[in-house]
């Protein structure tokens, strides 16, 4: 029978290889639904970046709006901080990462005397804040691997309010930018105020609008298309940490399962090792008792032969002889 030490290597070994079937799993349904994330942000792509060249148009064709998102930066008192994370763990440092950033970018302006509002996306940024006591504005989760656009569209319109009527005059976003499948991109980047029309349009080609006229106006259509703007750079981020999210999940499993193979080998050789102790052993155990029985001088057949010769009554002549010499004459 084995012994307790071999069968709690066993119970370990059993409990690795069933965590290395949950992690591969996870780790095959990550592969295939980063494949599925990146379709999803190359088929939003091309509605991002023609409402971006709607806007250049616009604003090289003169369009001069007086849009509260066009203000510019006159002094900051108060830092808005839009954070998106994950909903759920096991995604290595993802998480960690983009979270870290947030923070660090709330104690600069804390460290400078300024305030700030914090809006969270994902369960991970809320419950990692609310745990350090900092306020927290507004925070969406539910969604975060699989983002749609009435998603974006909520969070645009809560970061808008807070821009325009919170009192926040700067709105940064922290998220982490998709790149390749190795490689992505914790990124912390202005959102609001939104650049100027020349800006905008420094970006594009000013000669594209030679054939275009805009109904009502350039500044109505411009004016329109901006809270659509903000909307779809929301939409974007949001498909960016999404494909981020399921890349570094991925790649965390992966690391698990390798290391869950590498610890049933390890444990494999140690249960190996103490049954094979186990087995010298014993077996140095029967070979001493062969020895010990070798080297003993009244072996089984001597006892025997020297029961059998032995006289069955040695002790009767002695006792007759002892009671004659004491035995007195009769007269």
């Amino acid at each position: 029978m084995p012994g307790a030490q071999e069968r709690v290597l066993r119970r370990r070994i059993a409990s690795v290889q069933n965590t290395k079937k949950i992690t591969r799993a996870m780790e095959l349904i990550a592969a295939t639904r980063v494949v599925k994330a990146q379709v999803r942000a190359n088929e939003a792509r091309p509605y991002s970046e023609r409402i971006t060249e709607v806007i250049q148009d616009l604003a090289a064709a003169g369009a001069d709006a007086d849009h509260p998102l066009l203000r510019p930066i006159e002094k900051v008192q108060k830092v808005g901080v839009l954070v998106l994370s994950g909903d759920r763990g096991l995604a290595g440092a993802y998480n960690t990462n983009v979270i870290r950033a947030a923070e660090q970018e709330i104690q600069d302006a804390r460290s400078k005397g300024l305030d700030y509002s914090l809006v969270t996306v994902g369960r991970k940024a809320e419950g990692y804040f609310r745990f350090r006591n900092f306020d927290i504005d507004a925070s969406f989760s539910g969604f975060t691997d699989r983002p749609t656009y009435e998603e974006a569209v909520a969070i645009a319109a809560r970061v808008t309010d807070m821009f325009v009527n919170g009192g926040c005059d700067r709105i940064d976003l922290a998220y982490t930018r998709f790149i390749t499948l190795g490689t992505q991109e914790v990124v912390v980047r202005r959102f609001l105020p939104l650049e100027s029309e020349a800006t905008i349009a420094s970006a594009g080609d000013a000669g594209a609008t030679a054939g275009f006229e805009f109904e009502p106006s350039a500044n109505a259509v411009l004016e329109s298309l901006l809270p659509r703007y903000i909307e779809s750079r929301i939409y974007a981020a949001l498909l960016d940490a999404a494909a981020s999210e399921l890349a570094n999940r991925q790649r965390a499993m992966k690391s698990a399962t390798d290391n869950a193979q590498e610890l049933i080998i390890k444990y494999t050789r140690k249960m190996n090792q103490v049954r094979q102790e186990a087995i010298t052993t014993e077996i140095m155990e029967i070979i001493s008792g062969a020895e010990a029985l070798a080297d003993d001088k009244s072996g089984p057949e001597d006892l025997l032969l020297d029961h059998l010769s032995a006289d069955p009554f040695p002790n009767v002549l002695d006792r007759r002889t002892q009671h004659s010499h004491h035995e007195t004459p009769r007269t």
